[in-house]
């Protein structure tokens, strides 16, 4: 099993950053990461290219977190509701998902990968809810969100069961007599 020391000139998920170091196997260098320019071999005229390459992943993921943390403030101040339509008692007709919130942000102005919504389960009850919204490694904001009726809610009518009586469900119709 050979392996080779080769530096990343692009950051490879699951590997490491632009200017890292890494060993891999040889033929993953040789067929996948040389080919396509995200790794160059590791040798001396190289090696001095890595701090070249260490800067500006330092600028980048630094744009990247204020850029995380500028969106973060303005996500905070964001207040969504969504209108849904209900049937008797309040229940739901469908649910919200991180979809459906991924939309309204978009239709707000915010622009957002849809993945960073972190919403595990659909909401299905009326109220105020909250989410996680993992902008960065560092960054990571709740997002408070309504779901509100937009038909009236009619409560459901209850019968009275005759006093000592348990009723369970309604009588069944007798059954025609056999011939």
């Amino acid at each position: 099993m050979a392996n080779t020391e080769i530096l990343l000139v692009k950051p490879v998920e699951g590997l490491g950053g632009e200017g890292d170091q890494v060993k891999v196997r040889a033929g993953y260098a040789r067929n996948y990461l040389l080919p396509r320019n995200f790794a160059v071999p590791l040798n001396a005229a190289n090696s001095k290219h890595v701090e070249a390459l260490k800067k500006r992943r330092a600028l980048r993921e630094q744009d990247e977190l204020n850029g995380a943390q500028e969106l973060g403030k303005k996500l905070e101040k964001t207040s969504l509701a969504f209108a849904v339509t209900t049937g008797e008692g309040g229940k739901m007709f469908g649910a919200i998902t991180a979809n459906d919130i991924h939309d309204k942000l978009t239709a707000a102005g915010i622009t957002l990968e849809k993945k960073k919504i972190h919403l595990h389960t659909p909401v299905k009850t009326l109220g105020k809810h909250t989410v996680k919204v993992k902008l960065h490694a560092d960054v990571s904001v709740e997002l408070s969100f309504d779901v509100v009726s937009e038909n009236p809610i009619v409560p459901v009518a209850v019968e009275a069961a005759p006093e000592g009586q348990w009723v369970d469900r309604p009588a069944r119709p007798a059954r025609p007599a056999r011939k």
